[in-house]
């Protein structure tokens, strides 16, 4: 995939066992950008960033099919990776920049803020750039990402509904594995979650319109 918009280019690269997205931003005014996540075939990220300057390497959370080529990018790139410091111990190497809640990364004349959504992962964030969110495993459409206890579910379901949810409608949101979906779809199946009766120990895959 690939689009552009009012002052961005965007590219989603699909890789790895996983099937992964990855995303490479960039301002077309000065062909500043920046990676966000780092998969496995790392070398198919480099052959598309001809005619893009990147400035860092933004990092969603730490699960392993997200960072398996971030060694080969940080190496090839000499980038400033950035993330959230609860998930930099998973990580197999330092970040050189620490995220969280409200932080801003310009980029050209892109402005990215950053949102920290814990409950996948205690690190979890997502970046914003107007109507965009690059959401990582915090959102999908049809449900959140994974939890692994009732206590992150509801960590999770927090995130989601404080601090995405109320995001204007039109918002596109582009998760970390398949397609993209919108706030406004998200509120509309959260609302049909909410009104019904759920297990006080739900967790795992849970998906708003049949949990």
């Amino acid at each position: 995939m690939a689009r552009a918009g009012e002052g961005f280019h965007l590219k989603r690269l699909v890789l790895g066992p996983f099937v992964n997205n990855c995303y490479i931003l960039s301002c077309p005014q000065t062909g500043e950008g920046v990676v966000i996540d780092a998969p496995a075939e790392s070398e198919k990220v480099l052959g598309e960033l001809t005619g893009i300057t990147p400035r860092y390497i933004l990092i969603t959370h730490g699960h392993g099919d997200h960072i398996a080529g971030l060694r080969t990018l940080k190496h090839a790139l000499k980038l400033p990776v950035a993330a959230h410091a609860a998930d930099v111990p998973r990580f197999p190497l330092p970040a050189d920049v620490h995220l969280d809640e409200g932080h801003e990364l310009k980029v050209g004349s892109l402005a990215l803020r950053v949102l920290h959504t814990p409950g996948h992962t205690p690190g979890g964030i997502c970046f914003l750039f107007g109507p965009h969110l690059f959401a990582g495993d915090t959102i999908f459409p049809g449900g959140p990402g994974k939890t692994w206890s009732p206590q992150d579910f509801r960590t999770l379901e927090r995130s989601i509904t404080e601090k995405i949810l109320p995001l204007p409608p039109e918002t596109v949101i582009y998760p970390g594995h398949g397609e993209y979906t919108t706030v406004g779809r998200s509120r509309e199946e959260y609302r049909a979650f909410a009104s019904r009766p759920r297990k006080p120990d739900l967790y795992g895959d849970v998906l708003w319109l049949t949990s």
